[in-house]
């Protein structure tokens, strides 16, 4: 028997089902908003009407018409820009129609549930015919949260399309500007070779170009916060030695146990400040024992008077399991970028590893998941198929999205790191379309420093939401560096590759396609704060 608090407790989950509603609106399209732009539609998948009764007290609540009758009829052979608006538009509106209706059988079914084993209404049912009537409901019940499972699939999925559309009207809208503009610029064919040159020069400002020698960083690119090392590597009484910006430096910890970075040479003799010790917060330089303290100042010059002499130091500070510094004139930001694992995750590994490769390289490498079933044969993508087209998906002015089709969210993370959570089944194994439908998955950091023209300091970070026993496993973690090493491996012998023929000439850009897009934009990126751009594109940081 169902008692009276039972009952109550079933309205309200059904009440609060109905507020959570998939409601349109809660993500809405910035087209939308435009004038003269109506809204567009990708496609409609159109379901039956269920067949429970809707009158009772919620249908206030679900008091939505059906859009199908007003399904737009399509003109010609070619979905034209305003029709694919208009297309995209319907679909948000059926799924938003049709989770309501989802929703509201689940909430009558449970109406019935409670009328079933009501006390008054057992007295006139057999035992027999009550069991019968809860396994119906049971089954309609089942049916019925699944039929809100593929809802909110469908709802997500057109979603997405949405914004996917969006940026390709907006593209197109800018192309038709500027074909618009380059026409008006060339009146007449007296004109012609001046407006050629014109247009000419407007392409070439738009083409990116990453080709010939490395040339020296721009200093604009040092006025960031980078992580350098991670903190279990930096006990009280070591070192840990690091080129940044083709600059030597080198990270201790002082005697409060906080971490310093100050330049890995000795203002006596240059001898590199790393081959010493440190002891009581202070590191000591092997040729004559003069020693420094985390801010660079030299407080101990043995068998000679002390001189006021101090190396340079960087800002450093420790947050989220790691070490930053900041390399730039500028004064430092306030704040520091998170790059802590998302919420039920645990770390497994942490690595360091030294590349022969320009950052810029092995960020375009790591922002690019389409050569993954070509290059990572033997690896992680060893039995993956060659999909027929992938997609990174992202907003309009975003660094971040996810690959379709596969389960992949990423993110570049300026100045210098690439985020992503892989939804996977088991090793090598891909699941779902989306990481959300996956019931495991794995979360990378890969943090690309720049040593150098031609160097990079590789810190990765490895976090699991499943399987915490392997992380007391003796030496596992020897398994997971021979894991990365595999895989960068695949990588490095292309990248190296690259990097030879762009220090020829030529442009490692040249032809930039559809899945190129996280990484163009990180290019884009780097061009404006190179070129001193206050308002960074694809962010909302100014500088």
């Amino acid at each position: 028997m169902l008692s009276l608090s039972a009952s109550n407790a079933m309205s309200i989950v059904a009440t609060a089902a109905a507020l959570s509603l998939p409601i349109s609106f809660c993500r809405s399209s910035k087209l939308g908003t435009k004038k003269g732009v109506r809204g567009f539609r990708v496609f409609a998948v159109l379901g039956e009407e269920s067949g429970v009764d809707k009158k009772n007290a919620w249908s206030s609540l679900f008091d939505v018409e059906d859009p199908r009758p007003k399904n737009p009829k399509l003109e010609g052979k070619v979905l034209k820009a305003a029709q694919a608006l208009e297309v995209a538009r319907f679909d948000i509106q059926y799924c938003d129609w049709r989770a309501r209706q989802d929703v509201l059988t689940i909430m009558l079914l449970h109406e019935k549930v409670v009328e079933v084993l009501n006390p008054l209404a057992r007295e006139y049912k057999s035992i027999g015919t009550i069991k019968k009537e809860l396994a119906e409901l049971q089954e309609e019940l089942g049916q019925a949260h699944k039929e809100v499972h593929i809802s909110e699939a469908r709802v997500s999925t057109a979603l997405d399309k949405l914004a996917f559309m969006e940026e390709l009207v907006n593209d197109k809208l800018l192309q038709d500007r500027n074909t618009t503009d380059t026409e008006q610029a060339s009146p007449s064919p007296s004109t012609s070779t001046q407006s050629l040159d014109a247009v000419k020069s407007r392409r070439s400002r738009k083409r990116l170009d990453v080709s010939g020698p490395v040339q020296k960083y721009h200093p604009r690119l040092k006025n960031f916060w980078y992580p350098v090392a991670f903190s279990s590597n930096l006990k009280d009484d070591t070192m840990v030695p690091i080129d940044c910006f083709e600059e030597p430096w080198v990270l201790f910890r002082g005697k409060d146990g906080r971490p310093g970075c100050v330049q890995n040479t000795c203002a006596h003799r240059a001898c590199p400040l790393d081959l010493g010790t440190v002891k009581d917060g202070r590191i000591t330089c092997p040729y004559h024992g003069w020693e420094y303290s985390t801010d660079g100042k030299c407080e101990k010059m043995p068998s000679t008077k002390l001189r006021n002499v101090k190396i340079k130091s960087l800002p450093c500070f420790e947050q989220d399991g790691m070490l930053w510094i900041w390399p730039g004139d500028d004064p430092p930001s306030a704040t520091i970028p998170s790059l802590q694992p998302p919420e039920g995750f645990l770390v497994h590994a942490e690595l360091v590893i030294e590349l022969p490769v320009e950052h810029g390289l092995l960020l375009d490498n790591l922002l690019d998941l389409a050569h993954a079933p070509f290059t990572h044969t033997s690896t992680f993508a060893k039995g993956w198929s060659v999909p027929s087209f992938v997609k990174f998906l992202t907003p309009a002015s975003g660094l971040q999205g996810y690959w379709d089709p596969y389960p992949i969210d990423m993110e570049f993370r300026p100045p210098c790191m690439v985020l992503s959570t892989i939804g996977i089944s088991k090793p090598g194994k891909l699941e779902g379309q989306s990481t959300k439908q996956c019931s495991t998955h794995l979360h990378q950091l890969h943090v690309c420093l720049p040593s150098s023209r031609n160097k990079t300091r590789l810190l990765y970070r490895m976090s699991l939401d499943f399987a915490p026993v392997l992380k007391h496993i003796p030496f596992m973690h020897v398994l997971w560096r021979h894991f990365a090493e595999q895989v960068l491996n695949e990588d490095l012998r292309l990248v190296l590759g690259q990097q030879e023929r762009m220090n020829c000439g030529e442009n490692v850009w040249s032809c930039p396609v559809t899945y190129d897009k996280l990484g163009v934009r990180y290019r884009l990126w780097r061009e404006a704060v190179e070129q001193g751009i206050k308002q960074l594109p694809f962010t909302t940081k100014s500088v």
